[in-house]
């Protein structure tokens, strides 16, 4: 097995170390309750499988560029994320958690580009890998422990999500449905609407129009019910608007009600 891994690191690693029987036979396990990094980002990639769930708490976006990724707004703007706090911890318990933000610190990863193999690594700098006691053994004997074959297991099976997406993603590039996306929310007493961009988003009015066949053949392949899915969720853009105002990091000048400074003569 290589002793390094890949130098291109994903959203939320700070390094990337494979997990070796040599170098981390005694070490354990201590599952994470919080990831501060996550109160600055404000979108999360996500996979078709996870859709259904998601948009019950989150806009489903596609980033903009040639190779879009499929995305859950957690925040308007970056360095905002409305679901996490400060020190990182979940602050709304019934909001979906993706897969992605779950399966860290642990990923599959490639680690050298002429491989096809994937080797289960960690991010060292977690600190969710260490010699200290309790939490769960890394290996039993010379296997991996229960433990770590279950998180294997999972992010085996996200690794299968992210070929779907992947497929997903280019027939959908393939369709001409994508466009630049664009949501104007007016706040009652704003003069002017907040209008945000740089994503992209499924062009209604194209997928209106689409011919009989092509509109049959995006519902045989399961992808209608995830574009579905995508436009429902649109509308949670005006609910982290206000949870962006409620927690004071919405747009200079507005205010909650409850935390509207009192004017003078209150």
């Amino acid at each position: 097995m290589a002793s390094q891994a890949p130098i291109n690191l994903p959203l939320l690693y700070g390094g990337l170390e494979p997990i070796q029987r040599a170098a981390h036979g005694e070490l354990r396990y201590h599952p994470l309750d919080r990831l501060p990094q996550l109160a600055s980002v404000h979108a999360i990639p996500l996979t078709v499988d996870e859709f259904a769930l998601a948009q019950r708490n989150y806009p489903i976006i596609f980033s903009s560029g040639s190779d879009p990724v499929p995305l859950a707004l957690m925040g308007l703007h970056e360095g905002t994320n409305t679901f996490f706090g400060q020190d990182g911890q979940l602050n709304d318990l019934a909001a979906y958690v993706p897969a992605y933000i779950r399966r860290y610190p642990f990923l599959l990863a490639r680690l050298t580009e002429d491989s096809d193999q994937l080797s289960l690594c960690f991010d060292p700098s977690s600190g969710a890998v260490s010699d200290k006691d309790g939490g769960f053994a890394m290996f039993d004997g010379d296997k991996p422990s229960e433990q770590i074959s279950g998180i294997l297991q999972f992010c085996e099976q996200f690794e299968q999500a992210g070929q779907r997406t992947g497929a997903f993603m280019t027939e959908l590039t393939a369709s001409g449905l994508l466009m630049e996306g664009e949501v104007a929310i007016q706040p009652e007493g704003s003069e002017q609407p907040f209008v945000y961009r740089g994503f992209q988003m499924i062009d209604e009015e194209k997928l209106r129009n689409l011919r009989g066949d092509e509109l049959r053949k995006l519902n045989q392949n399961g992808m209608l019910g995830m574009i579905m899915a995508h436009l429902f969720s649109l509308a949670l853009v005006r609910n982290i608007f206000s949870r962006q105002v409620e927690q004071g990091t919405g747009p200079k000048g507005l205010f909650a009600p409850e935390t509207k400074p009192a004017t003078a003569d209150a």
